[in-house]
């Protein structure tokens, strides 16, 4: 019988605050909302998550790949090709992540203009 282990985020040792730590940053939900779609190799990464530099897409797929959430397929063709997708674990933090992603952008009218009055009366 599997004993049932109790973890809790707000516990500074707690090991599930390394994964929270993880997908809090923006690179990370960024690449996880854009393999939502599929499949998609290197290159294609760069296209749709705008902003983000080789060395940290390597690193964020890395991390991701490393934590079960991301599969890596490697070709041996020339030129090289490798493409990501999302694992199973990986798909069930994508619907959190994505509905994020859509709440930003249904809501940044309202946030910009909070920041607007706010910066007015500081």
């Amino acid at each position: 019988m599997t004993e049932q282990l109790d973890f809790n985020v707000l516990t500074e040792t707690c090991p599930s605050r390394t994964s929270l730590v993880r997908i809090a940053n923006k690179w990370t939900a960024m690449v996880v909302i854009a393999l939502g779609a599929g499949r998609m190799r290197f290159g294609d990464l760069r296209a749709t998550v705008q902003g983000i530099s080789p060395k940290v897409r390597t690193g964020t797929l890395r991390d991701l790949e490393r934590d079960g959430l991301v599969a890596r397929y490697a070709y041996a063709e020339m030129p090289p090709r490798v493409e990501y997708e999302l694992t199973a674990l990986g798909h069930t933090l994508h619907t959190p992540l994505h509905a994020l992603g859509c709440w930003a952008e249904e809501n940044i009218p309202e946030v910009l203009a909070a920041r607007e009055t706010y910066d007015t009366l500081r």
